[in-house]
């Protein structure tokens, strides 16, 4: 409701007098206060809102890491938009509206709400993509995204529309029965899961729906691009896994061959063709391909241990990307964008902290010991090899030491010698940002076992 009702101040305050530091304040301010109000939903959960959503402990724990990830976007967005001309409060009025379709998402318990909230989320992010409407590729991505995104939309609601027709309910409680009773047996209901599962497909940007993703994150501004590798494929995975897991996808042959295909090709492509890109942002636009093939890997798992794996290198992902793009946010200007690897070549004796988190990032990214990546990777191997899905965890691993190049490519970067280009200024939110995301990084790579107990507590499907 906080986030939902956000941008009624904002419109009526732009009505009588656009003040852009009044409106990033009160951003700011609703995104911490909505996260605040989660602690009130304990004591009331599971607690399902019609048979629409469902507020249970795994809501609330998405939630809050949505909301999480949504403060730093807010912040990311300040140093973005004191760069633009032109209006600048509108912004967060989108912003408001993709994350109000984030959290619909991960509370969804019905196919009405799964779309509502979905596309939400999409035609708030139509608007963020190409909100630089000078830049034309900026322009370019919009439309690319607005087109290829209503594609996949038709086949997430014409699958909808073919499992509805077999099992006669939304309700993703309902359909799990049905299934229980009559299996996945008949045409109608493996064509609605397969076109189900291409429009999933796109918005994981799983292979081979992922064409869309280099181009998006290249032209998209960089905040934006930031939310929709995070805050995104955060919901959307959520969303996958509340749904796969209550109609136990993990135990049907057909979904076993399905996804255990879309993970390897989404693991080999994504890194393959992250070696031979020289945009920094392309790069992270491949790994973000990679890491949800990697995240596939949980669905497989099933029982207990798939989903609190699931749900932990979520967060893991979130964190470490979330510091990469904050570090490409503060070093870029409008006369030093920061788009290409050598663009950060010398950083280290430059600013030696900023280059530390970038360097903290990419070896998280990597899964080197001491940082969050690695014991996300390490919890999914270890919940993988007791699933005894062998092939998948092996394509894991193998592409992890493939995905070493790249990433120690962009920091041998760092700490090459310096060049003479002059660095913008990082405000004082932007080095409290950094500090935390790096510290973050550490602590969920040394002392993970805090949020594990908290994930293991909460993220059970009520």
């Amino acid at each position: 409701m906080i986030i939902g009702g956000a941008p009624v101040p904002i419109m009526l305050s732009i009505a009588f007098r656009r003040s852009y530091v009044v409106t990033y304040g009160f951003s700011v301010l609703a995104f911490i206060a909505a996260f605040v109000s989660l602690f009130f939903l304990g004591p009331v959960a599971p607690h399902a809102v019609s048979s629409l959503i469902v507020v249970d402990g795994m809501t609330i724990l998405l939630s809050g890491i949505i909301l999480l990830a949504g403060i730093v976007v807010a912040v990311l967005s300040e140093n973005f938009l004191e760069r633009l001309e032109g209006e600048k409060e509108e912004f967060f009025i989108i912003l408001f509206v993709a994350t109000l379709g984030s959290l619909l998402l991960v509370g969804a318990s019905s196919f009405a709400t799964l779309f509502l909230g979905l596309e939400t989320l999409s035609v708030a992010l139509y608007i963020l993509i190409a909100y630089q409407r000078i830049h034309d590729r900026s322009i370019e991505a919009g439309v690319k995204y607005l087109i290829l995104a209503s594609v996949s939309s038709a086949f997430l609601l014409f699958g909808m529309g073919l499992i509805y027709t077999d099992t006669g309910s939304l309700e993703f409680s309902r359909i799990a029965v049905a299934l229980g009773s009559s299996g996945y047996s008949t045409p109608l209901l493996l064509t609605g899961f397969a076109m189900l599962l291409v429009g999933i497909g796109f918005k994981l940007a799983l292979v081979p729906f992922h064409m869309w993703t280099p181009d998006i994150y290249q032209g998209a501004p960089v905040p934006v691009t930031a939310f929709i590798a995070t805050v995104s494929k955060g919901a959307v995975m959520g969303l996958f896994l509340r749904f796969f897991y209550m109609i136990r996808g993990y135990g049907n042959e057909h979904f076993i061959v399905v996804i255990s295909a879309l993970a390897i090709l989404s693991m080999f492509v994504g890194n393959l063709l992250a070696i031979r890109q020289q945009q920094i942002k392309r790069i992270l636009a491949y790994s973000s391909i990679s890491n949800m093939g990697y995240l596939l890997v949980a669905l497989l798992i099933g029982g207990r241990a798939g989903i609190p794996a699931a749900i932990f290198y979520i967060i893991s992902y979130l964190v470490t990307t979330l510091g990469a793009f904050s570090v490409i946010t503060f070093h870029s200007s409008h006369e030093h964008p920061a788009d290409l690897v050598d663009d950060y070549r010398g950083l280290f004796w430059k600013r030696p902290w900023m280059a530390l988190v970038f360097t903290l990032a990419m070896l998280s990214l990597a899964g080197i010991p001491l940082t969050t990546g690695f014991m996300a990777k390490f919890y999914l191997v270890f919940a993988g090899v007791d699933a005894g899905v062998w092939v998948l965890v092996i394509a894991l691993i193998v592409n992890s030491v493939i995905s070493l190049y790249y990433y120690l490519r962009v920091v041998a970067a760092m700490f090459s010698p310096a060049t003479s280009v002059a660095l913008p200024l990082v405000p004082f939110t932007g080095k409290v940002v950094l500090a935390l995301i790096a510290a973050a990084i550490l602590w969920l790579g040394i002392l993970p076992q805090s949020i594990l107990e908290l994930i293991s507590n909460f993220a059970v499907l009520n």
